[in-house]
């Protein structure tokens, strides 16, 4: 524990995906002394640990901030939810484990926005770095990274019909999709290893709990930043309500993610100063950028019913659940280590694109799939979603403060769908995959579309339908982007400009957000922003 004022090297708060990485890197010299504060708990809950415990999770919401959006304009004024992990691993430990670097132009992008050292080339060794992955190493892939990397199976009949249809057409069906191609149909990767979740805590942190240099505080959430003379000296934080205190010796880390740090650098007076002064924050420091840029996936889901009982229903019959979900967090083995997400696609919304702006996520579940046993309940009709996901989002939202007081949460309006260019694409998307599901290989499994429904075609209905049911698939990001011009809220070492000793590291530093699942990039963010602290460069 950490003792009352006591003086540590580094302070990062958040043990998110971030910040459990950077705990491992900067701890790592035994004459580096690191703090750890993690407003959460631990994560030793069996639903975070097995797989299939993730549907639970997310209905129970132990261990969720519980954001939720402003009414969002483009969606029927709904209030979309954004879901975020309160825990040690952060949202690693209670996301769908889906793993996927994104496009390399992603990373170029920020490159060309001025961002230098940032290109896909730069950032390849850090994603090799930071991976075991289970069809080994290579020129883009790492064999000896704490994070383990698994691949679904295909041998259930609608993964292989699935890629099939990907075939017919013409799309490209790719062996790794996080190597040399990056578009195409795919068996999906997961950051599963031994048959359970490898979140960022199981990969990073937990090997350096031991070390007598780290401090890790749970339940301890950060409520202000100690600026003195334009440096950061310390955080405060409340812990089991009693406030608390930290220092830095040399620097302190926000890796609180793309709401909880921009939240936490303008309750400490750094940001847009009209904003603060309405609040009556004292400005340290005059950064109009704080908060803004604020992007999202958005998503909407198609629903088909599959006549029959898959494997995966078949598993939900209450005993079978329980004795497969015992089983796998004893033993690592059984079904319940695997997911009902086993394929996806990566694709481009038009010819014109530079790189795939769609994902169709697919989940082999119906909408309503729950446990059920014999003559008690009845097991819901067999089915599988598919989420199409605009992945390249060009409407841009806002965080700011709703109040000066640190227990209430941020105003976050992302401006879903504003972009006329975000609606075409997602248009695209939805083409996509309805010629996907009415292609030979679907269609024979016999697979019929409920939800929105086949009669549903008019571009006047299906809009009504995304308006109605769109979500996000929880990858907030930007509201603290590197770079240049006057919205700028670090450089490209991810240091605030305008104030010492005080870094961001984590899915806001982001200038555009990546076209793709967020927890690999983050991961690999941090590798490189340890490696920029101390001085090192990434294994090639």
């Amino acid at each position: 524990m950490a003792e009352e004022n006591q003086t540590h090297d580094f302070i990062i708060v958040g043990a998110g995906s971030a910040g459990c990485v950077l705990a491992n890197r900067l701890s790592a010299d035994p004459a580096n002394r690191v703090v750890l504060l993690e407003a959460g708990g631990n994560d030793r809950d069996p639903l975070i640990q097995v797989p299939i415990g993730v549907g639970k999770l997310w209905q129970t919401q132990a261990h969720d901030w519980k954001f939720a959006s402003e009414p969002e304009a483009n969606l029927d004024g709904r209030r979309i939810p954004i879901p975020r992990g309160k825990v040690l691993g952060g949202s690693s430990s209670i996301n769908a484990m889906l793993y996927g670097r994104g496009p390399a132009r992603s990373y170029d992008r920020w490159r060309d926005a001025g961002c230098i050292g940032w290109s896909d080339e730069d950032m390849r060794p850090y994603f090799k770095q930071a991976e075991t992955f289970v069809g080994g190493a290579d020129e883009y892939r790492g064999g000896d990274g704490p994070l383990r990397v698994g691949r679904s199976d295909i041998s259930d009949p609608f993964r292989a019909a699935f890629l099939e249809a990907g075939r017919e057409l013409q799309f490209p069906v790719v062996e790794d999709y996080n190597g040399a191609a990056r578009e195409g149909f795919a068996a999906s990767q997961f950051t599963i290893g031994d048959g359970r979740r490898c979140s960022a805590s199981v990969a990073y942190l937990r090997p350096a709990r031991k070390r007598p240099n780290l401090a890790v505080e749970t339940e301890a959430q950060a409520v202000g930043l100690v600026i003195e003379d334009g440096r950061a000296m310390g955080v405060d934080f409340i812990q089991r309500g009693r406030r608390r205190s930290v220092r830095a010796g040399r620097e302190v880390i926000l890796a609180a993610g793309a709401i909880n740090s921009p939240k936490l650098l303008l309750l400490s007076g750094i940001g847009p100063a009209d904003q603060l002064a309405s609040l009556g924050i004292p400005c340290r420091a005059n950064l109009p950028g704080v908060g803004r840029n604020l992007q999202e996936h958005a998503a909407v889901s198609f629903a088909y019913s599959r006549p029959g009982r898959s494997r995966f229903l078949q598993g939900l019959r209450a005993d079978r659940a329980a004795f497969n979900f015992l089983r796998a967090y004893l033993l690592g083995t059984g079904p319940a280590t695997d997911l009902p997400g086993g394929v996806t696609a990566l694709l481009r919304s038009s010819p014109e694109k530079d790189h795939a702006d769609i994902q169709l996520l697919v989940r082999e579940a119906s909408m309503d799939a729950d446990l059920w046993f014999p003559f008690w309940r009845a097991p819901a009709g067999d089915g599988v979603v598919c989420r199409v996901c605009l992945l390249s989002p060009q409407s841009r939202g806002r965080l700011t403060l709703g109040s000066a007081e640190p227990s209430d949460p941020p105003r976050l309006a992302y401006g879903l769908l504003e972009a006329e260019a975000d609606r075409v694409a997602l248009s695209a998307g939805i083409g996509h995959l309805r010629r996907t599901f009415a292609g030979q290989a679907l269609k024979a499994l016999g697979l019929r579309e409920i939800v929105p429904g086949e009669a549903v075609t008019s571009e006047k209905d299906l809009d009504a339908f995304v308006r109605r049911t769109a979500t996000t698939v929880h990858h907030s990001s930007g509201t603290c982007r590197m770079g240049t011009g006057e919205d700028a809220v670090l450089d490209p070492q991810l240091r605030v400009i305008g104030v010492d000793r005080l870094r961001v590291v984590d899915a806001s530093i982001m200038p555009e957000v990546v076209a793709g699942p967020l927890n690999a990039p983050v991961i690999a963010i941090a590798e490189k922003a340890a490696g920029m602290i101390l001085g090192l460069s990434a294994a090639s």
